[in-house]
């Protein structure tokens, strides 16, 4: 009978001399943590199903996504993919379009019609979750997942919070919101919309916990006076009524200001544009370095002709005009101070842009619950407020505002929920090394530059289909560098100078220490980092 591959290399080097002895360091094969993985807020394993979709298994890779992230498909269009700017690739020829495939995957699946399977138990414990936006309906999801009986409150006659109405449409349409709150219904989670609560002290009887996300969908007060005659709207209401009703939408002109720095303000001005606007211009008090809107939403808007006009802060608005006092910034102190002097802009509408506020008022009477100057909900580190089972998450907590951000601050608050409800602790939580480009052999890899797409139109409301066909999608996740982890190249197998390296049947890799000399040559050159050297113990 023929021996297996591994057996017959340990057998052909049996008759060598042992050269182990020699070694001062040892090779290992580690899993070092990949970049992107570490840098997406909602926890995904970005490599994991990257690695799948390059070999067209784009329903095990949208399996992958799932177990982290219910939204792949709204997520592959907001999330601002942090983990791009994190890629290896990037400083190679260019990051991996990490967001589009993301999107395609999702598209996919909503094409296919593909459910979530739904738990085999149930806990015969009742949560109640308040608010049906990306924080909350994640966190239903995984609770459901964990077998408990979910029930969603939801003030709005929708369900999707600041997602579908705080996001403008032509970067996420409601068919995509309404397609993947759907799979989550089909799930078993119960979602009521129109459900305002006034008084959470009457829910707490009927539920072993309850997760509030209520989110920040109050447009915060602008310090400016407004005149007669002035045409002016919140973003929030704008956002609001394109999509509910958007014949009640004021007439903003051909001229519009959009006040604010943030990733609200940029949408809103783009939705102006969209909306018939001329001539746009964002008005910022600060420096453009410290605008806290994302680099992309920024240069996107520009490519568009959006104008921002930074260190100006709106005085007062009237019918046809703003006045605006212009700001003197200290570069050292990072200190804003008016300068003295008046500018005068033309504008036939304004929109406020410059934050929102949680609507909490429903929690101040609820025993043990903290509320912050900023109207923000107090938690421990494990989400939990002073009400033993209440917990909160989302934009209603003090933290980075963004939905890939609460859609992991919903999986978090669903861990701690079950945890809570077991009267058991969550594990710790290793983290690896991160597998930094340095720690890469790049001169394995050949220069093949990422398919850029022109994402927007910036005459439409509507979004612009570029999903990526199976074949370009294939290509670009192919394009991945595996980062800290192995995927079989052999480069070890062929270029170790002693046969030290065995192969097994499944094309695993294992080092033979009895004739490993330590020489360094596999982690050399591993092109994805997943070799480490180590001092050889004694």
């Amino acid at each position: 009978m023929t021996k297996p591959f591994a057996t017959v290399l340990e057998s052909s080097t049996s008759l060598d001399n042992k050269t182990g002895s020699w070694r001062t360091l040892r090779p290992k094969y580690i899993n070092r943590l990949p970049p992107c993985n570490a840098t997406c807020p909602a926890g995904e394993n970005i490599q994991l199903w990257l690695s799948l979709a390059k070999e067209g298994k784009f329903r095990e890779a949208w399996e992958v996504i799932t177990k982290d992230n219910p939204f792949p498909a709204m997520m592959g269009r907001a999330c601002y993919h942090t983990c791009e700017k994190a890629c290896n690739r990037g400083q190679f020829d260019g990051a991996v379009n990490i967001n589009l495939i993301e999107r395609s995957i999702g598209d996919v699946a909503i094409a296919n019609g593909w459910k979530f399977e739904k738990p085999e138990s149930d806990s015969g414990k009742k949560i109640l979750v308040v608010g049906a936006g990306p924080s909350g309906l994640a966190a239903a999801y995984f609770l459901k997942r964990f077998g408990h009986d979910v029930t969603v409150y939801e003030a709005y006659a929708k369900a999707g919070g600041m997602a579908r109405y705080g996001v403008p449409r032509f970067r996420l349409p409601s068919s995509i919101i309404d397609a993947e709150i759907k799979r989550i219904e089909d799930l078993g989670v119960k979602i009521v919309c129109n459900k305002q609560i006034a008084d959470l002290k009457t829910e707490v009887a009927n539920f072993d916990a309850i997760y509030i996300s209520t989110g920040a969908h109050i447009a915060a007060k602008a310090n400016v006076e407004v005149k007669d005659g002035a045409e002016v709207i919140d973003a929030v209401d704008l956002f609001r009524k394109l999509e509910e009703t958007p014949a009640s939408l004021p007439n903003l002109g051909k001229r519009v200001l959009v006040y604010g720095g943030g990733n609200t303000a940029v949408d809103a001005a783009r939705s102006a544009l969209r909306l018939g606007a001329e001539n746009v211009k964002i008005v910022y008090r600060g420096a453009i370095h410290n605008m806290s809107a994302h680099e992309t939403e920024v240069s996107e808007a520009l490519a568009e002709g959006i104008e921002i006009l930074c260190l100006r802060a709106i005085n007062s608005v009237e019918k046809g005009k703003a006045f605006v006092d212009i700001m003197n910034y200290d570069e050292e102190s990072s200190v804003l101070s008016k300068s003295g002097e008046i500018e005068i802009l033309q504008a036939d509408g304004v929109i406020f842009a410059i934050g929102q506020v949680s609507d909490v008022d429903f929690l101040k009477d609820v025993e043990g619950i903290k509320i912050s100057e900023k109207n923000e909900i107090e938690v421990c580190k494990n989400m939990m407020t002073g009400a033993c089972g209440i917990f909160a998450g989302g934009d209603a907590v003090l933290g980075k505002r963004s939905i890939t951000n609460a859609i992991g601050q919903g999986k978090k608050a669903a861990k701690n929920i079950d945890a809570y409800l077991r009267d058991a602790g969550l594990p710790a939580k290793v983290r690896e090394e991160t597998a930094i480009f340095k720690k890469l052999n790049v001169a394995y890899y050949e220069k093949d530059p990422r398919t850029e797409v022109a994402r927007y139109d910036g005459a439409s409301l509507m979004e612009n289909n570029v999903s990526y066909s199976e074949k370009t999608l294939v290509a670009e996740a192919s394009r991945c560098f595996s980062c800290g982890n192995c995927f079989r190249c052999d480069n070890c197998y062929g270029y170790c100078p002693d046969n030290a390296i065995i192969k097994r049947w499944d094309g695993s890799l294992e080092i033979n220490y009895d004739y490993c000399k330590g020489c360094g040559i596999c982690s050399a050159e591993c092109p994805c980092g997943a070799i480490k050297m180590f001092p050889e113990e004694s």
